[in-house]
């Protein structure tokens, strides 16, 4: 069972090609995911397997703290990040594409926003053949708005509604110096992407 669909009911409203979601916290739904969620967020800063090398070659201690130097420690900054992070989970468990890039794992420093588009999605379509890209922004606050949607719809209208270029190169870049026999395909296409500005692309406000 998902992350989401353990912790919350959803409501899915769809109006033409528009569709708008809404996630309420299940009773107890908090302490059900507690542990899977803590996982989760220590993923998005370092690969777990790196987390588990560094307990077992330097201890618990020495290994949290390399951890707890990457993660910001503002409030502002814990939001921000753990946004991100909600958001991103939210595209690979409900929509089904790829987020691909952990960005949060290259931050220049913990307290600091990272510029260009909160995360890329990525995916094909039934044939295997066309590439999809979604990209999205995460908006924290203790109260949801106007002003917090219709920023966040601003941002996602940049550069016609599509992924910017730089952020298309980050995520190709960082998919060409992985390990992962998976991220090749991907990154190619993204590079192509890149350099044509031509494809489709959706967009996601969270």
């Amino acid at each position: 069972m998902g992350l989401y669909e353990s912790w919350c009911d959803a409501t899915k409203n769809e109006d033409k090609r528009k569709h708008y979601w809404t996630y309420v916290e299940k009773d107890g739904g908090r302490d059900e995911i507690r542990d899977d969620l803590a996982k989760t967020i220590r993923s998005h800063y370092d690969r777990l397997e790196r987390i588990a090398e560094d307990v077992e070659r330097l201890g618990y201690k020495v290994a949290a703290k390399i951890l707890s130097e990457a993660m910001p420690q503002t409030p502002k900054g814990r939001s921000g990040d753990l946004g991100e992070i909600l958001a991103t989970e939210l595209v690979e468990e409900e929509i089904g594409l790829r987020v691909p890039v952990r960005r949060l794992r290259y931050k220049d420093g913990r307290n600091m926003a990272m510029r260009g588009d909160d995360f890329i999605g990525a995916g094909y379509d039934a044939a295997g053949e066309k590439l999809w890209l979604l990209k999205g922004e995460a908006k924290s606050n203790k109260v949801l708005g106007k002003a917090t949607v219709t920023s966040a719809r601003k941002v996602l209208d940049r550069d016609n509604g599509r992924c910017t270029p730089d952020s298309l190169l980050f995520v190709a870049n960082r998919l060409l110096e992985s390990n992962d026999p998976d991220d090749c395909p991907s990154s190619n296409d993204l590079r192509l992407f890149r350099l044509c500005k031509n494809g489709f692309c959706g967009s996601l406000a969270v």
